[in-house]
């Protein structure tokens, strides 16, 4: 079975976010929207696959589709079934059942409402939970009812005017970590 380490994964978002703010500082201070910032950092980051030997996976935006064409969903802490489009997520679209999920990403502008800001959050501990029963199916051929599983998450928040950006990282469902730094 294929396990891609934690840190490996870190270290390909690192990268990949230290290039995307060389690059892309002129869109960033010229306020383009944040879905244009997304598929630039998703360019970013699948240009490195190779070098992190992740071929069969995709670094998608806005992607909101599971097996057979299915909306994807997400259960929230009251257990409803929420659709769910990530801002960025690497995966195997569905192709590698073993490790399908790597990284989801949301992102925000430090402008947005705090409530936008808390919805992406939440997302991103749901989307990195194991699973919602404590029961994963694994027999080669099914995935999970609703999406889950990703190896790590990550909140950016971009303050334009300071020219800094907020991190958080999750992992199994909780906030393990967070900085800010300046581009």
């Amino acid at each position: 079975m294929y396990n891609m380490s934690k840190m490996k994964l870190l270290d390909l978002f690192k990268e990949a976010l230290s290039t995307f703010f060389q690059n892309e500082t002129k869109n960033i201070l010229s306020d383009v929207s944040e879905r244009n910032l997304c598929a630039r950092l998703a360019y970013y980051l699948e240009a490195l696959f190779s070098k992190y030997d992740l071929s069969g996976y995709y670094a998608d935006s806005e992607y909101n589709r599971k097996q057979q064409g299915q909306v994807k969903t997400i259960l929230d802490d009251k257990l409803t079934v929420v659709s769910v489009t990530c801002d960025v997520i690497v995966h195997s679209r569905g192709e590698k059942i073993e490790q399908d999920n790597l990284i989801a990403i949301e992102m925000k502008k430090s402008n947005r409402p705090q409530s936008e800001k808390e919805s992406d959050r939440d997302r991103l501990k749901a989307l990195t939970k194991d699973s919602y029963d404590g029961i994963w199916s694994y027999d080669g051929k099914t995935h999970p009812e609703h999406v889950c599983g990703y190896s790590l998450g990550f909140y950016i928040e971009i303050d334009k005017n300071d020219r800094k950006y907020f991190f958080e990282t999750y992992h199994k469902g909780n906030k393990v970590n967070e900085w800010v730094e300046n581009f």
